[in-house]
């Protein structure tokens, strides 16, 4: 027994046994209101999808939730804007709990909740999950990033579109997961800014598999899935271009058309498209939007990074933190974010 000790688990520090999916929905149960909202969001995106409703839907909010509080003051911001702007575009939230790094970094409100290296992650669960059914019972849609591949279990019947990243998209785990998630999933183009991977994900994704994971009493279980139907591409741009303009989009709805995949784009305007200059979104949106009115019927939605305050903070102590201000990536402001939307709402 001695022996086994040196092979097995020779770099864990310990295990801690979290509360089981189950548990943590009868300590924070959906309600009859989030529920409805859920089921009468997904259908809207799957009719956007679809061709069925015309509309654009537009994924808006917080580089990264670190701040509850912050982040439902901004829901209800959002949540007029929507009203505004309802009978030509859908508005949902931004609600990302989980950050990919690209080396280390803090990694979202479910794994540390304090902002402070103590990770309490079933905390983290329960506060995401709670905020979650609040914006919801708001009327407002959520969206987020499907990052851990145990998590959705915990959150995944409050979403209402996921998104997969750059860095995941190319992952085996993570087209298997989307392929039985209940939502439908954006799949984003390489960090380079190869689409390949998108189309290749959204091809498997579209399909049956079978795979490791935990059901909600939080048993290991083989799970088999139908394939998601909803896969659809996201352009982000790359590390030093951007694929927001006409001829990318022409060449991407050519690749869709060829490899019979379903010839819907969302356009994400951070990240490469922004070249990480939260500003320059506003420049994006615009040009789609120009696309959209000279007559481009691919694309079906767009994806902007914005926060109560403008610009990043870094993260010391979280007790020093001001307040509304991303502590990930830069947002631009909530006034920029609304005057943006208003106007790309009048051109269209």
């Amino acid at each position: 027994m001695n022996e086994l000790k040196k092979i097995l688990n020779v770099n864990i520090a310990g295990f801690d046994e979290l509360i089981t999916p189950n548990q943590i929905k009868q300590k924070v149960p959906v309600t009859e209101k989030a529920m409805q909202n859920v089921l009468v969001s997904r259908q809207v995106i799957e009719n956007i999808l679809d061709g069925r409703d015309d509309r654009l839907f537009f994924v808006v909010g917080p580089c990264s939730i670190h701040d509850p509080k912050a982040a439902f003051d901004y829901a209800e911001h959002l949540k007029e804007l929507a009203k505004k702007v309802e009978d030509k575009f859908f508005l949902l939230m931004r609600v990302y709990f989980e950050k990919p790094r690209t080396t280390v970094g803090w990694k979202g409100l479910i794994n540390d909740p304090h902002l402070d290296d103590s990770f309490h992650i079933e905390e983290g669960l329960k506060i995401a999950r709670e905020l979650l059914i609040k914006i919801n019972e708001l009327g407002l849609a959520c969206a987020t990033e499907t990052l851990d591949p145990i998590t959705p279990q915990y959150h995944a019947e409050l979403i209402t579109w996921t998104a997969i990243g750059a860095r995941t998209s190319e992952s085996q785990t993570h087209r298997e997961i989307s392929s039985g998630l209940s939502m439908p999933v954006g799949f984003k183009n390489n960090a380079d800014g190869n689409i390949q991977v998108a189309i290749n994900a959204m091809k498997s994704t579209n399909r049956s598999h079978h795979f490791l994971g935990i059901n909600e009493d939080g048993k290991v279980c083989k799970f088999s899935t139908r394939g998601n139907p909803y896969a659809h591409i996201i352009l982000r741009g790359g590390q030093s271009k951007t694929n927001y303009d006409s001829k990318s989009i022409s060449l991407c709805l050519t690749e869709l058309k060829k490899n019979k995949l379903r010839q819907k784009i969302v356009v994400d305007c951070s990240h490469g498209n922004s070249q990480k200059d939260p500003l320059l979104q506003e420049k994006v949106l615009k040009d789609i939007t120009n696309q959209i009115f000279d007559g481009n019927k691919a694309i079906t939605g767009c994806m902007i990074e914005s926060n109560l305050k403008s610009g990043n903070q870094e993260l010391t102590h979280a007790q020093s933190l001001k307040y509304g201000v991303s502590i990930t990536d830069a947002c631009m402001d909530w006034e920029m974010t609304e005057r943006m939307i208003l106007e790309a709402y009048k051109k269209l």
